[in-house]
């Protein structure tokens, strides 16, 4: 059983991340759970038992991407991205230091994937109008794609691993922010030093920011921007209330993706039915598919081997616990990726006998490993295969070596740091 559901999880893994002549990641995924279903590796009971446990994150995980493409064809982040940069007033440093902080507020409220898909490709278009060359446009490039995930931390909304561990440990918005906006600081501050240091030489002194248009002409329509704001603000208090009245943060999300396609159909911005017909609808069936074939491995007792781990390391206090947690779930995320690890290490968290203070720490810590851990390799996440995918549309190529050689050096002092921020933080608070 064990040799089996391995296997099955390693075959179906390699043909998500492999995608043979563009072979659907949801495809791939729901093959597996089909073959886990056919050898008994899994039960229909474990696919219900799994559905309940995704479907929330997935349907937001929708949500949220329909809404951000909506506001990327208003031009609200072309025109926040033009604000930012003729704020910088012509320094290379400062703009730089400017796109990781977009790349952070995009990546906070509009999910990793959202700034993946929709920021990257805004900053590579402003930094060639600044005439920069490939080697100054590098820094920038892979900025914007390393932020996307490290700082995809502070809201249950971020990252589609957030909402998946925060459902499974029945964690509410307001709860998950209290507990992880400090680390999401720690993260963006070492985020930026290290991307700073590592890329110094290469990032140009100077711009003209007469190269740049004005903000205003980004904007398609005025009054859908305005409305926009509006309806942000709306989507913000909705969040609170969802752990307060014990809703579905889908629910909430949902709601505001009808309301902004309704409203765009109505200034004609937006044709509806693209949006829809666009939206990553293979997420939703990747994520049922791939826990499913994940579960197996629980059912092969793997996730409890992997608790006895976690739990020897936790009894070291809970530093080393945090720690330890931290650091197998970004290493197993680097060479499995993030998606599949969030729910093995859950499973395996939730087998300890750790009280329900510590497992809630040690949950957080594997969100952080699951959301960095991912940006050692280029498999890590679907944020990172997504920001190479529109790279490569734009003729740009960053290959795997670079990617690794980058990739470790940014990521390990950063997760240390971020992981000794949760460390920190959970102590004061409690």
């Amino acid at each position: 059983m064990v040799y089996l559901a391995v296997t099955l999880f390693i075959v179906t893994l390699v043909f998500v991340i492999w995608q043979p002549r563009g072979l659907s990641i949801g495809w791939s995924a729901i093959g597996g759970a089909v073959l886990a279903l056919v050898f008994h590796v899994v039960s229909f009971h474990d696919v219900i038992s799994v559905t309940k446990i995704v479907w929330d994150a997935t349907l937001a995980f929708v949500g949220i991407i329909i809404t951000s493409t909506i506001l990327d064809k208003t031009g609200f982040f072309e025109w926040a991205a033009l604000k930012m940069a003729r704020a910088a007033n012509g320094d290379g440093r400062r703009v730089f230091l400017f796109v990781i902080l977009l790349g952070a507020m995009v990546s906070a409220f509009f999910a990793n994937d959202g700034a993946a898909l929709i920021l990257t490709p805004i900053v590579l278009e402003k930094v060639k109008l600044l005439k920069f060359d490939m080697k100054k446009m590098i820094p920038f490039i892979m900025a914007s794609g390393f932020v996307a995930d490290t700082t995809s931390l502070p809201l249950i909304v971020s990252n589609l691993v957030n909402i998946v561990s925060a459902d499974y440990f029945h964690v509410g918005f307001l709860t998950y922010l209290a507990h992880m906006v400090v680390p999401d600081l720690f993260s963006l501050g070492a985020s930026m030093l290290m991307l700073y240091l590592f890329f110094r030489r290469d990032i140009p002194e100077r711009y003209n920011p007469n190269d740049l248009s004005d903000p205003s002409r980004a904007i398609v329509h005025h009054g859908m921007f305005r409305a926009s704001w509006a309806i942000l603000a709306v989507l913000l208090v909705g969040y609170i209330l969802t752990e307060l009245l014990h809703i579905p943060v889908s629910s909430v999300v949902g709601v505001i993706a009808i309301v902004f396609l309704i409203v765009g159909s109505r200034t004609r911005v937006i044709r509806p039915w693209n949006v829809i017909k666009e939206a990553p609808w293979a997420i939703v069936v990747f994520s049922i598919g791939m826990y499913v074939v994940v579960y197996g491995l629980r059912n092969a007792g793997l996730t409890t081997l992997l608790g006895h781990v976690i739990e020897g390391a936790a009894h070291d206090g809970l530093f080393a616990g945090t720690m330890a947690m931290g650091f197998l779930a970004a290493i197993l995320s680097s060479v499995m990726n993030n998606l599949p690890t969030v729910m093995i290490d859950a499973l395996a968290i939730h087998s300890t006998t750790e009280t329900a203070a510590t497992q809630h720490v040690l949950a957080y810590a594997n969100v952080i490993g699951c959301d960095l851990g991912p940006k050692m390799t280029p498999i890590g996440s679907l944020a990172t295969l997504l920001w190479l995918h529109v790279l490569g549309k734009k003729g740009i190529t960053i290959s795997w070596g670079r990617y690794f050689r980058t990739g470790i050096v940014l990521t390990i002092p950063t997760l240390f740091v971020t992981l000794s921020g949760l460390y920190v933080w959970s102590v004061v608070i409690g």
